[in-house]
């Protein structure tokens, strides 16, 4: 059973990620994941069931996070709602299938493409090197597509797909503030296809804490979500009264953060 000893540890964490989603518009997965791995070992969690817990949990926090973070960029205009529509679909299958396969999926070689293709697109941003202006968003069959790729990594790996979906849009010339509004918004869908997922795949499962549902572990997901709903308007508001050259040098470094976590833990 829940321990109130946790929940300072599970407010503090929420608060922390929901701010960073919100600035950066990310869901906070790669950020929630090591934190809930390591307060769950220190639960004694089944240590065969602790991954997916973190994974499914971080995912399911990621629904609030992203309607927290959407509707206050939403209110400062910065969401392309065209775009939200077009990848949602993709996004819904491709996150699905992403958590029904991880429990029979290596994620260690999709893991290192994934790192390498942040580092390149940190290194873009970095560098400012812009695309040609005549690149536009694709069609719905393209975003589609891009959807279904980015739900699928997304959910394998428990984030709300904004590492993926903001060096996309500004690929495509979108501009870097409705980028990130966009994918606050486009993380909904995201954690909507992953969190069914996860918890259907652990729907039968006897051994997993309670009260549980499938791999998401309630009481870590209301006092987290509760917190990320709080924080991430803040953080959404902070984005839009930086300077863009800024926001895009620190979005960078934290592409590289993110990068740099995940290549390390599929390393080892």
């Amino acid at each position: 059973m829940f321990s109130p000893d946790w929940l300072l540890a599970y407010l503090a964490l929420g608060a922390f990620a929901g701010f960073v989603a919100g600035l950066f518009g990310v869901g906070g997965g790669l950020l929630l994941v090591p934190a809930l791995l390591f307060l769950f070992d220190a639960q004694h969690f089944p240590a065969e069931h602790a991954m997916h817990l973190a994974l499914g949990t971080s995912m399911a926090t990621i629904l609030f996070t992203s309607l927290a973070s959407a509707r206050k960029h939403h209110q400062l205009g910065a969401v392309n709602w065209r775009a939200v529509r077009d990848i949602t679909p993709g996004i819904l299958l491709g996150a699905a299938l992403g958590a029904l396969s991880a429990a029979s999926l290596s994620p260690r070689g999709l893991g290192i493409f994934f790192a390498l293709f942040v580092y390149l697109a940190a290194a873009q941003m970095l560098l400012d090197k812009r695309p040609r202006p005549s690149r536009q968003l694709p069609g719905f069959a393209g975003m589609s597509a891009a959807g279904a790729l980015t739900g699928w990594i997304s959910s394998l790996v428990s984030i709300g797909g904004g590492t993926v979906i903001v060096p996309f849009l500004v690929w495509c010339n979108v501009p870097l503030r409705n980028a990130i509004g966009t994918s606050a918004a486009i993380g909904f869908p995201v954690a909507a296809g992953g969190t069914l997922g996860y918890i259907v795949t652990g729907a039968k499962l006897s051994t997993l804490p309670a009260p549980s549902l499938g791999f998401v572990y309630l009481p870590a997901l209301l006092w987290i979500a509760l917190a990320t709903v709080l924080a991430a308007p803040l953080g959404a508001l902070a984005a839009h009264h930086m300077k863009a050259g800024m926001l895009r040098k620190l979005f960078a470094v934290l592409l590289l953060v993110l990068a740099t976590r995940l290549l390390w833990r599929v390393l080892s």
